[in-house]
């Protein structure tokens, strides 16, 4: 299985434009690895195939490495560690928080921050409206809920300068009418994801100024 992983992550980082060394190529592997090891008791997430695992979780999170600004970044709800682990993985000088409210899913997150020697990652176990934070450059989310909500409840993580990256599936155009508050659409970039089936979005949102 680990050629295989190994040649399926090497691809899809090409198809990516991604450029990494042997050691965060063994990196991304060993998480995929740990994360189907974990998931068999913890299950942290829904997908079972480990193919499927490279494609539209890890290859996913790598998706948005172009659109990253900053220097530190809040993953909210981060479950299995995405995008924030794969994103620490490929950007060891950005500080990655990981924020999740699952103690299952914080022990697994801790356990990777270890084992894949991550000094760049904080592992946070807090529900998002009571967790005591920093600003952060950058705030994201995947699969976490409506941009409105998220807005919401972190908005007030994100530095005056910063921007919230949401990742969703289809065009959001419903969630999208529907922000209000201090935040206004900066764009929305289609990614293109190597082997998923599917759209994915990327909603960049930027603090209203004044």
């Amino acid at each position: 299985m680990v050629d295989n992983l190994q040649e399926q992550i090497q691809q899809g980082c090409n198809e990516l434009g991604l450029s990494f060394t042997e050691d965060q190529l063994a990196k991304l592997r060993d998480y995929v690895e740990l994360l189907i090891k974990w998931n068999k008791v913890y299950n942290l997430t829904s997908v079972r195939d480990p193919q499927e695992m490279v494609s539209r979780h890890l290859l996913d999170s790598l998706a948005i490495l172009p659109h990253l600004t900053g220097n530190s970044l809040l993953d909210v709800g981060s479950g299995a560690g995405l995008p924030g682990i794969p994103v620490a993985i490929a950007r060891p000088d950005l500080a990655v928080t990981l924020l999740d409210s699952n103690s299952k899913k914080t022990r697994f997150l801790q356990q990777a921050k270890a084992e894949l020697a991550l000094s760049n990652v904080t592992v946070v176990h807090a529900r998002i409206e009571q967790a005591d934070l920093p600003k952060f450059a950058m705030v994201t989310a995947r699969a976490f809920s409506t941009i409105d909500d998220i807005i919401d409840l972190a908005g007030r993580h994100c530095d005056d300068a910063g921007c919230l990256l949401l990742m969703k599936g289809v065009f959001p155009q419903e969630e999208l009418e529907a922000i209000s508050g201090e935040f206004s659409v900066q764009d929305v970039v289609s990614l293109e994801v190597p082997d998923c089936s599917g759209q994915r979005h990327l909603v960049r949102l930027i603090k209203d100024k004044g």
